[in-house]
């Protein structure tokens, strides 16, 4: 047997000012055939456990065209085509594949193209057709779509925020494509969406935690496949935004119907409590330090880089600044411009520095500080969070800077902190310090959580703020709540395969 695999990632903030480009996606990942395979083996990604699964089982694989950038603004249109005919190739190139499992996200926006994930699936039926298999795997976060459900056979979602499972969707992905192939299983989908928008939402916590349950009790039932709850990307103003249940059964059009529907009116119901209200910069630092233990980590949950945020907003800094904190540290701004003044200087240099707030006002504006310059690093490390352990990450050159009392990073490359690594290359041990600032909404928790005495996220203007109404949506189809009041129980509206 052969399986085809690759992928196109990517999650699209349609608020942010920076286009997602071609040099962006080059910078990340623009990878082919082997290289594909040299990357992600043993990685804990989608493609890693596609890659490991087939292997294990005695699958050949070819592996044709894999691209991801980090989350920025709406992807170019020349960017995208060129995306899609490098995939589009590698499939005419991969000669016998008996099957194919492609790694998506389902919350990509391109100029025109409001749902990338189903043009792209449509166009890679274009050219193998409906007949051989296709799976995909999708982020916890997509907006979910008909033409998606539509193109492929079968869409496997990660349960899990962190996306700590999505090596396990990859390895599942080559099981239900092994298991097609053999004949024994006929794929049948039915998606539920909701008019709801919800914040980020850790699914260990409670609703999120209880309508997984919910989900994995249906996944018990025989010729049941899978049950996934997409919480949405709400960052993304396109028509089709919003929460959405997919069921996925073993020819069994009425179960995935009643599947979908039975854990759609869970949402529901829950939807009131998923709703965060959460503290300015500066009241979760007085909580921070009227609590006990140590590290208190704060995320700066409104300048996540990981949904598309510019990762130099300086809300939460500025107020760590003001509160003249000492025992704290910071991680991290990203002002490559900072970080080349640091280089020139070198370790032991002190500036005068206009930090972060470059990108735009709305995360607050530039720090002017006196800085004295402690370490520089190549901002080369290899993840050990349980959400891509193994993810070899570069942010570039790097820089360690102290502001008064405050230790505070600086990197060239933009990203959210997931694990306490970036610190470590700093010469920071996370566990020493009474406050831990980072930049994230929710993925840091895979691996802050278990080491932190108390985790406190703080809320501020920003490109991913848990308040909607802060956002103008303009295109996306209404009523939506909570940005509408919808009492309807009738919904949900219903969409069938």
């Amino acid at each position: 047997m052969k399986v085809a695999i690759g992928g196109v990632v990517h999650e699209t903030n349609t608020f942010s000012n920076v286009p997602s480009t071609l040099d962006l996606f080059q910078s990340w990942e623009w990878d082919h055939q082997q290289v594909i395979l040299d990357r992600n083996r043993k990685v804990r990604n989608f493609l890693g456990g596609m890659i490991d699964r087939a292997e294990e089982l005695g699958i050949e694989l070819l592996p044709t065209f894999s691209t991801f950038a980090y989350p920025a603004g709406t992807i170019t249109r020349d960017t995208y085509e060129r995306m899609k005919a490098e995939l589009l190739e590698g499939l005419r190139l991969a000669q016998g594949a008996d099957a194919i499992c492609l790694a998506l996200h389902g919350a990509g926006v391109a100029e025109g193209i409001d749902d990338m994930e189903g043009d792209l699936l449509a166009a890679v039926r274009g050219v193998v057709g409906y007949e051989i298999p296709l799976v995909g795997t999708l982020d916890l976060h997509a907006n979910m779509t008909p033409q998606m459900v539509e193109e492929a056979d079968a869409l496997l979602g990660v349960h899990l925020y962190p996306h700590v499972d999505c090596y396990e969707r990859g390895q599942e992905a080559i099981d239900v494509a092994r298991k097609m192939v053999a004949g024994e299983w006929k794929p049948t989908m039915h998606l539920t969406r909701l008019p709801l928008l919800i914040p980020t939402s850790a699914t260990h916590h409670f609703p999120a935690s209880e309508i997984n349950e919910a989900c994995w009790a249906w996944e018990k039932e025989e010729n049941v496949i899978d049950c996934a709850f997409f919480h949405g990307f709400p960052y993304t103003d396109i028509p089709e935004l919003g929460v959405a249940v997919l069921a996925v059964t073993n020819n069994d059009s009425e179960l995935a119907r009643k599947v979908s529907e039975d854990v759609a009116r869970l949402v529901w119901e829950r939807r009131d409590d998923f709703e965060l209200i959460m503290p300015t910069p500066a009241e979760g630092i007085a909580q921070a330090l009227a609590t006990e233990g140590r590290p208190i980590v704060i995320n700066e949950t409104s300048d996540n880089p990981g949904g598309g945020t510019p990762g130099d907003g300086t809300h939460l800094l500025r107020a760590m600044l003001e509160a003249q904190l000492t025992d704290a540290c910071f991680g991290y701004m990203y002002d490559p411009e900072v970080v080349q003044q640091a280089f020139a200087a070198g370790v032991g240099a002190t500036l005068e520095l206009s930090l972060g707030g470059k990108t735009d006002d709305l995360h607050g504006e530039p720090l002017e500080v006196t800085a004295y310059v402690k370490a520089l690093t190549d901002g080369k490390f290899v993840a050990t969070t349980p959400m891509g352990r193994g993810t070899r990450a570069d942010y570039g050159k790097s820089v360690r800077l102290q502001i008064g009392g405050v230790d505070v990073i600086v990197c060239s490359v933009k990203s959210q902190v997931l694990d306490e690594q970036i610190f470590q290359l700093h010469g920071i041990d996370v566990t020493r310090y009474k406050i831990v600032a980072l930049k994230s909404s929710t993925h840091f928790r895979a691996a802050f959580e278990p080491i932190s005495a108390k985790v406190i996220t703080v809320d501020s203007p920003g490109l991913t703020t848990l308040n909607f109404r802060f956002f103008e949506y303009k295109r996306a189809n209404r009523p939506l709540y909570p940005l509408d009041p919808i009492t309807d129980p009738n919904l949900p509206q219903l969409t069938r395969k």
